[in-house]
């Protein structure tokens, strides 16, 4: 496990670092906390000190820090240097090479991984000052947790605030964790999000996916090493960051994308909730109000996973590892053992809808893994931790690397 430098910056979200800390630690990391002298306006050093059970670096003057150079120290042990919350301050002086404080000189004089998670107000977020300063960082190889939408405290509603401290503490332990060998290289095509099937120019039939779990998948085999196609869905979720990313509106143009980006890929996981039914004759025109009830009349879309299926089977079982998921409300299990046979696929994520805390739409998740090695069930907890453990269950199923020609 890995020593952690923890930076926390002046922002009402300091307060959610905490949760940060504790979660690095669950996960069996030491941290250290180096806290901005904003912060300590926000929470005090003292609540770290004691979960830390380490001195708190507040400032690179205290009497005795320059004895071995400090942050210099400091920066040769960590094997990360994660910022939550992350002010625009922060960020403008690490794009800009400023180094007033501990902190901005432990990230220059560190080459461990960097990784901020953003937190300020709306406008400041998208401000071009603040966005040059974030692209300028990424182009250096600094990585970042979205902020996420809601309430900020300043009273507005919009994108800005602080990544919730689970998503930030898995997205550290990506970095953290040691790439799987068996994944490098590898072409994974992931579908995430809805299908929105078009009743007239204003008006659409879709479901409540968000693209989460999608989005989770497609970080985690890039993280692996793999090289990631992901097929989106309409979604308001800001995609991770794939090698190609192709975005769809309708089940046809969702099943174009996937079978093509299927060809030669080595995984393919069918993440999207693709309508069933699209409308036969979607109106040219606005479709205008009437006394009367509306009449739909819908039609079956094409089934992607089942065509990857038959493909599949028309070429022997050549291809990709093909995962499905079965969004139900009753006979989970069941349901998701048929459509495995039927589908003919290495393995259904079968997921109970009806609950509220869980599926559609929701940071979190339990799922029950169907293949033809049993059932694997995998209790609730974040989305990026339940995309892990799929993918932990595919990793047995990939066929041997092809190993290179010497000449």
């Amino acid at each position: 496990m890995a020593l952690v430098a923890l930076g926390v910056t002046g922002g009402i979200s300091a307060y959610k670092s905490v949760e940060v800390c504790r979660g690095l630690q669950k996960l069996g990391h030491e941290v250290v906390a180096v806290m901005t002298r904003a912060a300590t306006k926000f929470v005090g050093p003292l609540t770290f000190e004691a979960i830390t059970r380490r001195e708190v670096i507040t400032s690179q003057w205290t009497p005795g820090a320059n004895a071995d150079i400090e942050h210099i120290a400091l920066a040769s042990d960590i094997g990360l240097l994660l910022v939550a919350p992350c002010t625009a301050n922060v960020i403008g002086k690490f794009a800009h090479g400023m180094a007033d404080d501990f902190l901005t000189s432990l990230y220059l004089a560190t080459t461990a991984p960097v990784l901020i998670a953003p937190a300020m107000n709306t406008n400041m977020l998208a401000h071009p000052a603040v966005q040059e300063n974030v692209r300028i960082l990424e182009a250096r190889g600094v990585r970042r947790v979205e902020p996420g939408e809601g309430y900020l405290a300043c009273g507005w509603v919009g994108k800005g605030r602080l990544a919730e401290p689970a998503e930030i503490v898995e997205a550290a332990q990506a970095i953290l964790a040691p790439v799987d060998a068996s994944w490098r290289g590898r072409h994974v095509v992931v579908s995430a999000g809805p299908t929105y099937e078009d009743i007239d120019p204003v008006r659409f039939v879709g479901n409540r996916s968000s693209g989460r779990m999608g989005f989770a998948l497609a970080a985690d085999a890039r993280r692996r090493g793999a090289r990631v196609t992901l097929v989106a869905g309409p979604t308001r979720m800001e995609p991770p960051q794939v090698e190609t990313l192709v975005r769809v509106r309708s089940a046809a143009e969702m099943h174009a994308a996937v079978l093509a980006a299927a060809e030669g890929a080595d995984v393919v996981v069918m993440a999207a909730a693709v309508a069933d039914y699209t409308p036969v004759a979607p109106a040219a025109g606005k479709i205008a109000k009437g006394d009367g009830p509306l009449v739909l009349t819908l039609e079956r879309t094409r089934d992607v996973l089942a065509d990857l299926g038959a493909r599949r089977a028309r070429h022997s079982g050549e291809g990709p590892v093909l995962v499905g998921f079965a969004a139900e409300t009753s006979d989970l299990l069941a349901k998701a053992a048929v459509k495995r046979e039927r589908k003919g696929v290495d393995m259904i994520v079968a997921n109970d809808v009806s609950n509220p805390d869980i599926g559609f739409d929701v940071d979190a998740n339990a799922v029950s893994i169907v293949s033809a090695g049993g059932v694997v069930d995998v209790p609730r907890q974040s989305k990026m931790r339940i995309a892990a453990a799929i993918l932990d269950q595919v990793t047995p199923l990939l066929r041997p690397a092809p190993v290179p020609v010497r000449s």
